[in-house]
């Protein structure tokens, strides 16, 4: 397991936070989430053997929010 953030365009309300948690959570490989609303921070913990950082930072984007870098 590894652990990464990935800072995101800013989050205007509580409601867009929930909207990444809950998909980031239903996909395969990811073991825990946590968007940070008042720094647009997901801190995202998951199986790199299964899931890729880049599949993340997809389904993120195929929300409609961007993702402006990670670490």
């Amino acid at each position: 397991m590894i652990t990464k953030y990935y800072q995101l365009e800013t989050l205007t309300c509580p409601s867009c936070k929930a909207k990444i948690e809950n998909a980031l959570r239903r996909t395969k490989g990811v073991e825990n989430v946590e968007v940070l609303f008042n720094s647009s921070r997901a801190k995202v913990t998951f199986n790199e053997l299964i899931v890729s950082s880049d599949d993340i930072k997809r389904v993120i984007e195929g929300l409609g929010y961007k993702v402006l870098g990670e670490r």
